[in-house]
């Protein structure tokens, strides 16, 4: 039995995502080692040997793999793939596009947001937007999967693990890097934030957006959306919560304005303490929530902040 875990970065830190799929890679026993790829990755290196539960960190370098595109990184790691039966990533969207085409080349099934690890060829997965969850077997010899960072926790440091420079050649590809436009923000990332406070089409409009954002900062959270205020055009894309969304599982989450569509819910129904705020008693968000406002949002987040 033998891991290998294509690690996302941001050419400085590793994302969350891999320390989850650490931890998700244990469950299943044997040896775990880290893929790095990237242009410079030796201070990246150096964090990933020291997660808890890493054996081996692999560094590959090269100047195309600076932006870690999924044409130059999933070939790499198709190359290495054959010395491991599993093979896992994040279900980040770094995740969603590298999978998928590693699983191609080794031709192999993926498997997809695995919430449970059953055994090494058993897992659990949500389907029907998380209203049913599916135990699928694979008989693959090599196993390529995304697991949801939700479902298990990071994995700590403390580790002391070996690092070495593997053998790949990174191909020639027909694409090239263009440029990102990269959405900046003094507040707390989405996905791992401790506390996040989400606005749906209630609130009303985009100015009025500016009451959840009040209260965000108030409690130093993070600020989501459901699809209905992203579609709405209260706030960008990059924010919304949901099934077509982020997945987050903080440990309060404040739902302001939602009526808890069932694709809202599949992206934060894993939060520890859910707080619903809506005028409509019959709201479906209700009943998840462990506590509910029923009133005008307008009356009830001014006066929540006075208080906080």
């Amino acid at each position: 039995m033998k891991t290998l875990i294509i690690a996302e970065h941001d050419g400085q830190n590793l994302k969350g995502a891999t320390l989850s799929a650490v931890t998700a890679a244990t469950k299943l026993g044997g040896a775990v080692d880290v893929l790095l790829a990237g242009a410079s990755v030796a201070g990246i290196a150096t964090q990933a040997a020291a997660v808890s539960g890493v054996d081996r960190v692999l560094t590959v370098e090269d100047a195309a793999l600076e932006h870690t595109l999924a044409e130059f990184v999933a070939p790499v790691a198709q190359q290495l793939a054959g010395d491991y039966t599993h093979v896992i990533l994040g279900a980040s969207t770094f995740g969603k596009d590298i999978a998928p085409r590693v699983a191609a080349l080794c031709g192999v099934n993926q498997i997809s947001e695995v919430i449970e690890v059953v055994d090494a060829d058993t897992f659990k997965r949500p389907i029907y937007a998380g209203n049913a969850i599916a135990t699928v077997k694979s008989n693959d010899s090599l196993k390529v999967m995304t697991v949801r960072g939700t479902a298990f926790a990071a994995a700590d440091t403390g580790g002391s693990a070996a690092i070495e420079a593997a053998s790949a050649t990174v191909p020639a590809a027909k694409v090239r890097f263009v440029g990102a436009e990269v959405s900046e923000s003094d507040r707390p990332e989405l996905e791992s934030a401790g506390i996040v406070v989400s606005g749906g089409r209630g609130v009303g409009s985009k100015e009025d957006f500016a009451k959840v954002f009040e209260l965000a900062d108030k409690l130093g959270a993070a600020v989501g959306a459901s699809r209905a205020a992203v579609d709405s055009g209260f706030v960008p894309n990059d924010m919304q919560v949901g099934q077509t969304g982020k997945m987050v599982a903080p440990k309060l989450y404040i739902a302001v304005g939602i009526s808890g569509a069932i694709q809202h819910l599949a992206g934060m129904k894993d939060s520890a303490t859910i707080v619903a705020i809506n005028k409509d008693e019959e709201a479906p968000i209700f009943n998840i929530a462990d506590y509910g406002l029923v009133g005008d949002l307008h009356d009830i987040l001014p006066e929540l902040v006075s208080k906080v």
